[in-house]
């Protein structure tokens, strides 16, 4: 991490987990249990199912955490059933929005294309992206890994002016390693993250990429955050299953102080 250019951000993914009755039950726990002071070293993001925003955000009052979204649409509005506009979320009082993530990637169809339509959409709506980029573990073997990331990168923020690229946030989350138990090491995810901001330097300049945010995702927990955060260009995590837990999510958060 390194505070003084960038926020350290730790953001959860809940997935499709918890109703909204367990998401106010889950977000009061990690309120009780979150000292006032971890505020100064993080900003702490809980990016929960579309059903639970509503709770999640009555439920999380009284403290700093933001709420996000885990998609959205990129048209405005129109005949997409079952889909989500960046003005709906921003209405509700949601702040963030992944984009991009690999299981949306792999489920649902979605490219970098779509995600560059998605980022310029929830930027003018008000929201700050949390885009997602990664390799499966066959390109990690074929060491294609920087061609990979670089070229989700350039496609996905193509046409994205300097002055809103410091809203968006990257989350390096190497699929290979998402929901797995497998965990890259810290000196592999500081080698992608800081591969990351050499792609944004040469996008926007070194001033613009030192103040991104760049975190990693991808099984980090609450035994291996505080030697993922030591990484000079690991500015935080997209948290899996530990978010589920708030214990697990209140000593990640906790690791940021370092």
């Amino acid at each position: 991490m390194n505070r003084r250019y960038r926020k350290t951000i730790i953001a959860g993914n809940w997935k499709m987990n918890k109703t909204p009755t367990e998401a106010k039950t889950l977000i009061e726990d990690m309120k009780q249990q979150l000292d006032k002071d971890v505020y100064k070293y993080c900003e702490l993001v809980l990016c929960v199912p579309f059903t639970d925003i509503q709770a999640a955000i009555k439920a999380a009052r009284g403290s700093k955490i933001a709420i996000g979204a885990q998609n959205m649409h990129f048209e405005k509005s129109g005949a997409f059933t079952g889909e989500i506009s960046a003005d709906m979320l921003k209405e509700m009082g949601v702040k963030y929005v992944i984009i991009g993530h690999s299981e949306r990637r792999q489920y649902f169809n979605e490219t970098d294309v779509d995600c560059n339509k998605k980022i310029k959409v929830a930027i003018a709506a008000g929201l700050r992206p949390i885009l997602c980029c990664g390799e499966s573990l066959e390109e990690r073997e074929q060491n294609v890994t920087m061609e990979v990331v670089r070229k989700q990168i350039k496609i996905a923020l193509r046409d994205v002016p300097a002055e809103d690229i410091k809203k968006v946030v990257i989350a390096y989350e190497p699929i290979w390693a998402i929901g797995t138990g497998k965990t890259a090491t810290a000196e592999q995810a500081g080698e992608v993250c800081s591969a990351i901001r050499d792609c944004l330097r040469e996008l926007y300049g070194a001033r613009a990429a030192r103040a991104i945010t760049v975190q990693y995702g991808g099984s980090m927990n609450a035994k291996n955050a505080e030697e993922l955060l030591a990484q000079p260009d690991v500015d935080g995590g997209l948290i899996g299953g530990a978010s589920l837990k708030a214990p697990d999510f209140v000593a990640i958060a906790n690791a940021s102080r370092q």
